[in-house]
C-alpha cells in the first residue's frame, strides 16, 4: 500500500478555537438576521375556509352555512394586494372549541404531559415536538411547550427570541423557583405558550445533583413534576422537548411524561441508538423509581418513523427490525423527508408554518396528511388518558 503524503497543518490552541467559535457564531447570527429582521414577529399562518373545514371535519358547504349562522368568527378582509378572504389562527381555533367540544378536556382532568424524546440528534426530535403541538392547537386544544434542550431549538421553532437565563427552567433547577409557572411566555401561534431555553441550561446538570448532595430529601428526578402542578389545569397538553441524551432534564421529562414519543429514522444508527436509550432510561428507572418501592406508568410509548426516505435500500430492512424490536409501539404513520419539510425547518417552521401555495401540491400533501395522521393518533391517546384520569379519580373517591 502506497504510504500517503503527510499533510502539515498550523497547530491550534484554545485561543484560535475561541476565534473560530466566535466566527461561527457571527455567521448564525447574520443568519438569523437575514431571515428575522430586527423586532420581527413571527406571523401566524392563515388559512382558507377548505382548510378550516378540514380541522373541524366539515365540508364546503357546512362551513359556509355556518358562516352564515354568523354564531362563529368569520373570515377577514383581504390583506392589501390579496382577494381571497381568509380565517386568522384565533378564528379557526374558536371553531375547532366549538364544531369538536366533546374532544375537548373534561372538567376535572389535567393536562397530559407529552415527552419526545430520543438518545441521538437529527431525528427530528424537535419538529416533532412542535408539530405536535401546533396540530393539537388547530383541533382547539390549548399546548404548552416546555424547551429542555439548550440549544434551544423549539424556542427558535416558536419564534421567540432574546431569552436570558433566568427565563428558563434554571432558576427552577437551582431551587429558586419551585412552580414552573414564571418562566411561561405567550408565542406568535395563538393556543401555545412556551417555556424557552438557552445555552445556559447546561447549568442544570451541575445545578441538579448539587442540590441532591445538599439535601438528602430532595428528589432531583420529580423536580419537573411537581414545578407542574401549578399550570396543569391551564393547559390541555404540555409537550416537552428533551435534548439529546439522557441528562438529568431528559430523566425529569420522562418521569412527569404521561406519555412517550421516540421519533427514530429507519436506519442502522438510529435504531442502535434507540435500543441503547431504552436500556439506559430502564436502568436509571430502577435505581430511582424501583428500588425506592415507587413505581411508574405511561398512557403511551409511541415509536414514530421519521425522515423516512423511500429511496433508501436499506430502510426496508431496518424497518424490519424495528419492528421486531417495538411492536405494537410503532405509530402507524411515517414522517416522510421532503422538499416540504425541509423547506419548512430552512426556513424556521413547521409544515403548519407553510402555505401549500408556496410548495408544490403534492409534495406539501405528503408531509402535511403524514403529521395530521400523527397528531390524530395521539390526540385519540390524550383522550383516553382522560377518561382514564378520572375513572381513577371515581375509584380513589369512593373508596374514601
Amino acid at each position: 500500500m502506497k504510504k500517503p503524503p503527510q499533510v502539515v497543518t498550523p497547530r491550534l490552541n484554545l485561543e484560535d478555537l475561541k476565534t473560530l467559535g466566535n466566527r461561527a457564531r457571527d455567521i448564525v447570527s447574520g443568519v438569523r438576521e437575514s431571515l428575522l429582521e430586527p423586532d420581527f414577529v413571527k406571523p401566524a399562518p392563515t388559512f382558507t375556509s377548505s382548510q378550516l373545514g378540514w380541522f373541524c371535519g366539515m365540508d364546503d358547504k357546512e362551513v359556509l352555512a355556518r358562516i352564515r349562522k354568523g354564531d362563529l368568527p368569520g373570515p377577514k378582509d383581504p390583506e392589501p394586494g390579496k382577494k381571497r378572504r381568509m380565517f386568522d389562527l384565533a378564528s379557526l381555533r374558536t371553531w375547532s372549541r366549538s364544531v369538536l367540544k366533546e374532544n375537548m378536556r373534561p372538567e376535572g382532568a389535567d393536562a397530559i404531559v407529552v415527552g419526545v424524546c430520543n438518545f441521538k440528534g437529527g431525528v427530528s426530535k424537535t419538529t416533532t415536538a412542535v408539530a405536535l403541538a401546533q396540530g393539537l392547537s388547530l383541533r382547539g386544544h390549548r399546548v404548552l411547550i416546555i424547551d429542555q434542550d439548550p440549544q434551544a431549538s423549539a424556542t427558535t421553532l416558536m419564534g421567540v427570541e432574546d431569552v436570558a437565563d433566568e427565563d428558563t427552567l434554571l432558576p427552577l433547577c437551582s431551587g429558586h423557583e419551585e412552580s414552573a409557572a414564571y418562566a411561561i411566555r405567550k408565542t406568535y401561534w395563538d393556543g401555545i405558550d412556551l417555556i424557552p431555553s438557552t445555552l445556559s441550561l447546561y447549568g442544570a446538570e451541575f445545578a441538579l445533583p448539587a442540590r441532591q448532595t445538599q439535601d438528602a430529601k430532595f428528589e432531583f428526578w420529580n423536580m419537573l413534576s411537581y414545578a407542574l402542578d401549578e399550570v396543569r389545569q391551564n393547559y390541555d397538553v404540555i409537550v416537552i422537548d428533551t435534548s439529546p441524551a439522557l441528562s438529568y432534564m431528559t430523566i425529569n421529562a420522562m418521569l412527569a411524561a404521561d406519555g412517550l414519543i421516540i421519533p427514530v429514522p429507519p436506519n442502522n444508527l438510529d435504531f442502535i441508538s434507540s435500543a441503547q436509550f431504552f436500556s439506559l432510561f430502564n436502568q436509571v428507572a430502577e435505581t430511582l423509581v424501583s428500588n425506592r418501592g415507587k413505581s411508574k406508568e405511561f398512557d403511551f410509548v409511541n415509536i414514530l418513523l421519521s425522515r423516512v426516505d423511500y429511496n433508501s435500500a436499506s430502510s426496508t430492512a431496518v424497518r424490519e427490525w424495528i419492528g421486531g424490536a417495538y411492536g405494537d409501539k410503532i405509530l402507524p404513520v411515517e414522517i416522510p423527508e421532503t422538499s416540504a419539510t425541509k423547506g419548512a425547518s430552512a426556513s424556521f417552521g413547521t409544515v403548519y408554518d407553510i402555505a401549500p401555495s408556496e410548495i408544490s401540491t403534492k409534495t406539501y400533501r405528503r408531509a402535511f396528511d403524514a403529521y395530521e395522521r400523527f397528531v390524530e393518533l395521539v390526540e385519540g391517546q390524550v383522550l383516553a388518558a382522560w377518561t382514564r384520569q378520572l375513572n381513577d379519580f371515581k375509584r380513589v373517591t369512593q373508596k374514601a
